[in-house]
């Protein structure tokens, strides 16, 4: 009980004044950890990030991006059969399959070639569909932006993650590590247009954040509402 009152009062603490976001409560956390995560991100997975934007070739890159892509289809499968979505389950069960057995393992995408379309869908997107709210915003340490749903979710999202099956563990923490960097390396554009127009990033990140997720959990079409899913 005791923790739950801590708890509650630094919620309710947080939340007040004219400018509080009702969607952060806990902001004066999620900023000290955002700037943790970009400290880390300056010294560390930027630098990387930009090195390997500049010295691997932009059709290795691709056919790295297609690989990952292709093994969250394999995941999309489930949620969007946990969701009753059937046409889309199909569609991403045949992308992973011709993108594995005559992509190269998903390194070319020949599904998308074909028409196929994408249904990404992970289980925070699930819980969303079944009218779980995505609860306060919340900053993760290095794992960035996330809610109190998507934070639940993510221990399941991590055992739907076909990487985590790999018993090698070298190999599998080489490709959890080529994971991350191909994907700092696709935002390192949305950087300069962050600076240049002198954006508070904090504020940038988590609206950008729960938009797209909003979206995400509609189909790309969320009710006109006012609120948050």
């Amino acid at each position: 009980m005791g923790f739950l009152g801590l708890l509650l009062g630094l919620l309710t603490g947080c939340a007040t004044g004219p400018t509080a976001n009702p969607q952060d409560p806990l902001e004066p956390y999620n900023r000290s950890m955002f700037a943790f995560n970009d400290a880390v991100d300056r010294t560390v997975l930027k630098p990387v990030a930009t090195a390997y934007r500049d010295n691997v070739p932009s059709l290795i890159r691709q056919g790295v991006n297609n690989f990952f892509a292709n093994l969250e289809d394999a995941w999309s499968v489930v949620n969007n059969l946990l969701q009753f979505k059937g046409a889309a389950a199909a569609e991403s069960f045949m992308r992973f399959n011709v993108n594995t057995f005559f992509g190269l393992a998903g390194v070319l995408d020949v599904a998308s070639e074909m028409g196929m379309e994408k249904h990404p869908e992970d289980f925070g997107q699930t819980l969303g569909h079944w009218g779980i709210g995505p609860g306060p915003y919340v900053v993760l340490p290095l794992l960035g932006p996330s809610s109190v749903r998507d934070t639940v979710a993510l221990p399941v999202d991590y055992k739907g993650d076909l990487v985590t099956r790999v018993e090698d563990v070298p190999v599998r923490n080489s490709l959890a590590g080529l994971r991350i960097v191909d994907t700092r390396a696709k935002y390192l554009g949305l950087d300069k247009v962050m600076e240049q127009a002198a954006l508070d990033k904090y504020s940038f990140t988590r609206d950008a954040y729960l938009q797209r997720r909003r979206s995400a959990v509609y189909d790309g079409n969320p009710p006109d509402t006012g609120l948050e899913e």
